[in-house]
Parts: structure tokens; sequence; C-alpha cells
């Protein structure tokens, strides 16, 4: 789901499907077509890195996505703490970045 910013012509039928919305054209929904989704995931990303970590270094951006990532997907307050406890401990297992990689 897109709205209609140059950057994501030519993307239909490469790796998937992809509807899009017209904003300009104050088309916000079509069917099953929306951004309010992907909206909410930067929104929420953005409010923890400014919130919580404050500063974010471009180096480890990609670690902070994962984390948010994780949080998002592994959220569903349905699934028992344990359980998705246990899901956080299998994705870091045998995973580890000392100082000296994290400071170079």
């Amino acid at each position: 789901m897109s709205d209609e910013h140059p950057a994501y012509n030519g993307m239909d039928g490469l790796f998937f499907r992809q509807d899009r919305v017209n904003h300009s054209a104050d088309e916000y929904v079509k069917g099953m077509a929306h951004t309010n989704g992907i909206e909410s995931v930067w929104a929420v990303l953005k409010r923890g890195l400014h919130g919580i970590y404050h500063h974010v270094s471009e180096k480890h951006l990609a670690r902070y996505v994962d984390e948010f990532s994780f949080r998002l997907n592994e959220g569903n307050v349905e699934r028992h703490t344990w359980e998705r406890l246990e899901s956080f401990v299998n994705a870091i297992a045998g995973k580890r970045i000392t100082y000296k990689e994290l400071t170079a």
C-alpha cells in the first residue's frame, strides 16, 4: 500500500502487488489500500527514538528499527507474556555485539 509518490513507480509486480491512494486528490482510502498502518508504525518509531533514546546514530539505526519491528510484531497482548518473552530470547540467542564493535 502506498501513496502516489514517484519513488514507488515501477514497483508493482516486482516483488509484490501494489495498491495506491492519491493523497493529492484527497483520496485516502481505496478499497483495502490506505497508508494509515505504516504511518502509525513510523509515528511509534519516532516517538520511541525521541522519547526513549533521545539520539540515534546512523550506524545503529537498523538495530533500533529492528527493535521496534520486534515490538510491533510480537506485541500481541493476547499472547501470554512468557510466550512473547520466549520469542524474544530465541531471537537474540547467539547474537552478541562487543563494546568495541558498538563504539567503532
